[in-house]
C-alpha cells in the first residue's frame, strides 16, 4: 500500500512538478488530513536522480505549507469560536479527523505558549495542521505567523527532504525501511521541539529576572 502511494505520489510529481508538490502540501498543512511525511521524500527521491531540484523541492513544500495555514488562521477570524467549534461537532468534519476535543487542545497549546507554538506546532505531527486556527482565533500578528510558520515548515521540510534525498540513492531501504525513518523522523521533530520550548521560556524567565532586578533598583 505504502508502494503503491510512493509510485503515485512520483508519477504526479513527475507530471506535475513543483505545483503538485505545492498543492498536496496546502492540504497537508490545511484541515484535511495528508501526511507531508509521504509528499516530500518521494519529490526529493527524484532530486537525487536529477528530474527535480532538491532546494525547489523544499521551497514548494514550505510555501504550500504556508498557504495551508494561512486558510486555517482566516477561517477561524472570519468564522469565529463558536462556529468553528459548532463545525467541530458535525460528522462532515468528524471525517476529516478533526473533532471539538483536539480544537479545544490545540487551542490550550496556543494559550500556553502563545505566539511561538506556531513554530513548535509545526514540528509537531498531532499538532501542525490544526494550529493554525487558535493563531487566528487569538487574531495572532499575521507577520509573526507568517514569520514562525515558516521557520517551522522550513526546518520540518528540510529534515523530510534531505533523508529522502539520502535514501533515494538506495530506492530499495527507502521502501524497506520507510516506517522506521518517519518514526525516527517524528522523535527527532519531538526532541527539537523540546529543546526550542525549554530554551524559550528560560530566555524568558531570564529576561523576567534582569527585569525584576532593574525595578528592585530603580525603587532604592
Amino acid at each position: 500500500m505504502l508502494s503503491s502511494m510512493i509510485a503515485f505520489l512520483m508519477n504526479t510529481f513527475s507530471k506535475m512538478g513543483y505545483t503538485g508538490i505545492i498543492v498536496l502540501m496546502t492540504i497537508e498543512s490545511s484541515f484535511i488530513p495528508f501526511p507531508s511525511e509521504i509528499v516530500i521524500p518521494p519529490a526529493a527521491y527524484l532530486a537525487s536522480k536529477g528530474e527535480m531540484n532538491l532546494v525547489l523541492v523544499i521551497l514548494a513544500g514550505v510555501f504550500g505549507s504556508i498557504i495551508g495555514a494561512l486558510i486555517n488562521y482566516f477561517l477561524a477570524v472570519w468564522l469565529g469560536r463558536a462556529l468553528i467549534y459548532k463545525l467541530a461537532d458535525t460528522k462532515l468534519v468528524h471525517i476529516m479527523m478533526i473533532d471539538r476535543e483536539k480544537i479545544e487542545k490545540s487551542e490550550e497549546y496556543f494559550n500556553k505558549y502563545g505566539n511561538m507554538s506556531t513554530f513548535i506546532g509545526r514540528l509537531i505531527p498531532a499538532v501542525r495542521q490544526l494550529i493554525s486556527i487558535p493563531a487566528g482565533l487569538a487574531r495572532m500578528d499575521l507577520k509573526k505567523f507568517i514569520f514562525f510558520t515558516t521557520l517551522g515548515a522550513g526546518i520540518w521540510n528540510i529534515i523530510l527532504a534531505l533523508l529522502g534525498y539520502y535514501f533515494g540513492e538506495n530506492e530499495a531501504l527507502l521502501h524497506l525501511y520507510y516506517e522506521e525513518i518517519k518514526i525516527g523522523i517524528i522523535l527527532l521533530v519531538l526532541v527539537a521541539a523540546m529543546y526550542f520550548t525549554l530554551r524559550y521560556f528560560y530566555k524568558k524567565r531570564q529576561s523576567l529576572k534582569t527585569d525584576k532586578k532593574s525595578f528592585t533598583k530603580n525603587e532604592l
